[in-house]
């Protein structure tokens, strides 16, 4: 099942004996699989096995077996490669036949773990949860519930900023917020700028700009590449910078003065909406098209085609994007 579905369980205290957490974010993999296990018990009746850890025999035996020190049973494994199908079946079935114990798996990295959903089922009372990079305007509603959770007051072009501050990892977002908590007065951009760093050396929205201007973005996708950005993550943070400007430049040519509470759900930093909106303004909108046609056919490239050296296809493409479309 997809989060939204999932999260309609949960409001409706749906608890099941077997939860698989998977997907593009690493965060709300982490995160929901630490929100399940707090809720279902605390610390010391949580056994954690991460990655080498992770013993078959061991974890199916502590399923089986009730505490008599707890009423609650539970284990949660972190893995970055997928388990035998037999393996997690047998997992399952020992979760059912102990009520005590609860199973939570939290799959990070880049293999496919789809094949193991097919285990979960309501019908052996199990979930499966596939999480997607969540949208800016998510992020950011995530980031008000955190800072909500936290007790503190924040502007919200502040966590726009935070946000944006940290290429859109909310890891970084969250940790910043914890340290921002100990101050007692309204989380302000200037608060921010002055008690918390981006990142790399390079502004990734800077970098965007630059690269929808036309400028030499030579040197700075090296350095984002060489920082370890991912190639699919960079070139989908592209095209959705193209698709903000595509909407902001169609608001203004049939609505008006672009309003960016309506066309992105959420408020930027001034500095950085006003050179969006800029920028938009002036491009056509049949140049916007061809643009996200170039983008969609390197996308399709990377997943279709045996290519070498992904980055040094990017950056090739992404050279000649400034020349195509400046």
């Amino acid at each position: 099942m997809y989060k939204n579905e999932f999260d309609n369980y949960l409001k409706q205290n749906k608890k099941f004996k077997a939860y698989m957490f998977y997907g593009q974010s690493v965060f709300l993999v982490e995160q929901y699989s630490l929100i399940i296990a707090q809720s279902l018990g605390n610390d010391d009746e949580i056994e954690k096995l991460y990655f080498e850890e992770y013993d078959f025999k061991y974890a199916k035996d502590k399923l089986l077996q009730s505490s008599l020190f707890s009423s609650n049973n539970i284990v949660l494994i972190k893995i970055d490669k997928k388990l035998p199908k037999k393996e997690v079946d047998s997992l399952i079935e020992a979760c059912n036949l102990n009520s005590d114990s609860t199973l939570i798996i939290a799959c990070l990295g880049d293999s496919d773990f789809k094949t193991m959903e097919t285990s979960f089922s309501l019908k052996t009372n199990s979930a499966a949860v596939r999480f997607f990079l969540p949208t800016d305007t998510e992020a950011i509603k995530f980031l008000e519930y955190e800072a909500k959770m936290l007790n503190i007051k924040v502007e919200l072009s502040a966590l726009n900023h935070l946000y944006f501050m940290h290429k859109n990892d909310l890891a970084l977002c969250v940790n910043d917020m914890k340290k921002l908590a100990i101050f007692d007065e309204l989380i302000t951009t200037h608060l921010v700028d002055t008690h918390c760093f981006g990142i790399g050396t390079v502004n990734f929205e800077d970098f965007l700009h630059d690269l929808l201007s036309g400028k030499d973005i030579s040197s700075d996708l090296s350095l984002l590449l060489e920082e370890g950005m991912n190639e699919i993550f960079l070139l989908n943070q592209v095209t959705s910078f193209v698709q903000q400007l595509f909407m902001i430049s169609s608001y203004a040519r049939t609505i008006g003065q672009p309003n960016p509470k309506e066309i992105l759900g959420f408020i930027p930093p001034k500095n950085i909406w006003e050179k969006k909106s800029k920028l938009a303004i002036n491009k056509k909108p049949e140049v916007f098209q061809e643009i996200l046609e170039y983008l969609l056919n390197i996308e399709l490239d990377f997943k279709t085609s045996k290519i070498d050296n992904q980055s040094v296809y990017l950056q090739a493409t992404l050279r000649k994007f400034t020349v195509l479309f400046r």
